[in-house]
C-alpha cells in the first residue's frame, strides 16, 4: 500500500511538471520504478500504459485552455508513434548507455540556448507564427518517440527544446502540443511493449496508481501554463533541460564524477537557474508596468487619421 501511495504522489508531481513545462513525467516515473527494482522494459511499459490516460486528459485540458496547435500535433505525433513502437519492440535487446550521453550533450546545448534566449531577450518573435514544416517535425518525432520508448522518457526533453529553439511557436503552445501528441506516442509504445513483452513484469496496480496521480495534476498543469508569462516559462523550461542533462552527463561513463563534484555542479546550476528566473520575472513586471505612451507620443502610423477638410461646393 505504501508503494502505491508513493507511486500516486510521484505520478501527481511528475504530471504537474510535465504538463506545465512539457517534460519529465516519463523520466521521473521510470526512475522511481527502477529504484524499486523493476527491470527497464517493464518500467517503461508501466509508465507508457499510465501515460495513455494522463496524456489524454492532459491534451483535453490543454485544448480547453487554447494551448494546442493541431497541425504540430499531427506532424510530430504520427512519426513519434512510429518511433515509439519500434523502440518498444526492440528495447529488450538494445542498450542506450552509449547513446544517452551523446544525446544529453545535444540537449544540454539546446537547453542553454533556450535558457539564455528567453532570459536575456524574452520571447523570440522574429519567426513567431511561421509554420513548422514536416521535414523538421517528422525526423524529430521519430527520434523523440524512439528515445521515449527505449529510455522510459524523452518525448518532452527532446521535442520541447527543439521546437522552442525554433522560435516559431509560443511556449504554452509548444508545451500543450507536445503533451497532446504524446498520447499517440504512449499508445504506440504500449502496443509495442505488449507485442514484445506481453504483460510480463507489468503490475496493473502500479499503472493505476501512476494514472490516478497524473489525472489529478493534468488539468491544473494545463491551467498553469496558460497563465505563466512566456518569458518566465521559457526560462523555467530551459533550466529544467540544463539540470536534467547535466545530471545525466555527470553520472555517465563519459564523466563518472564523484558525489562531491556532482553536488557542487548541481548547486551552481540551481543558482544560475534561480538568477535566470528572477531576471525574467523582473523584466516581465517592468514590461507589464511600463507606462502607456502619452497622446503626444503616439506614433504617426498608429495615430487616428486627421479629418479631411470639408469640400467647398462648386457652382
Amino acid at each position: 500500500m505504501r508503494t502505491l501511495i508513493l507511486l500516486a504522489l510521484a505520478g501527481l508531481g511528475a504530471q504537474l511538471v510535465d504538463g506545465s513545462l512539457g517534460m519529465a513525467y516519463g523520466v521521473t516515473s521510470t526512475t522511481l520504478l527502477l529504484a524499486v527494482g523493476t527491470n527497464p522494459a517493464a518500467a517503461s511499459a508501466t509508465v507508457h500504459l499510465a501515460e495513455i490516460g494522463t496524456t489524454l486528459v492532459s491534451g483535453a485540458a490543454h485544448w480547453r485552455f487554447g494551448n494546442v496547435d493541431w497541425r504540430v500535433v499531427a506532424k510530430i505525433g504520427v512519426p513519434g508513434a512510429v518511433g515509439a513502437f519500434v523502440g518498444a519492440t526492440v528495447l529488450s535487446g538494445l542498450s542506450t548507455e552509449l547513446a544517452e550521453p551523446a544525446m544529453s550533450v545535444i540537449l544540454l546545448g539546446l537547453g542553454l540556448y533556450v535558457l539564455g534566449r528567453f532570459t536575456l531577450l524574452g520571447l523570440p518573435t522574429g519567426n513567431l507564427g511561421k509554420p513548422l514544416r514536416k521535414r523538421f517535425l517528422g525526423p524529430l518525432g521519430i527520434v523523440a518517440g524512439f528515445l521515449d520508448a527505449t529510455g522510459g522518457g524523452g518525448w518532452g526533453p527532446v521535442g520541447t527544446p527543439a521546437i522552442l529553439a525554433s522560435g516559431r511557436l509560443e511556449p504554452r503552445k509548444v508545451i500543450g502540443s507536445i503533451d497532446t501528441s504524446e498520447f499517440l506516442v504512449a499508445l504506440a509504445a504500449s502496443a509495442g511493449f505488449l507485442v514484445g513483452l506481453g504483460s510480463e513484469g507489468v503490475d496493473a496496480a502500479w499503472v493505476l496508481a501512476l494514472l490516478a496521480g497524473g489525472l489529478v495534476a493534468a488539468p491544473l498543469a494545463a491551467w498553469l501554463v496558460r497563465h505563466v508569462p512566456p518569458r518566465l516559462l521559457g526560462s523555467a523550461v530551459g533550466g529544467l533541460i540544463v539540470l536534467t542533462n547535466v545530471r545525466t552527463l555527470l553520472r555517465s561513463d563519459w564523466v563518472g564524477a564523484g558525489d562531491g563534484v556532482q553536488w557542487t555542479v548541481y548547486a551552481l546550476v540551481y543558482v544560475l537557474w534561480a538568477a535566470a528566473l528572477g531576471h525574467s520575472f523582473r523584466e516581465h513586471r517592468r514590461t507589464r508596468n511600463a507606462p502607456a505612451p502619452e497622446q503626444g507620443d503616439t506614433p504617426v502610423s498608429e495615430a487616428a487619421p486627421a479629418p479631411s477638410a470639408p469640400r467647398t461646393p462648386t457652382a
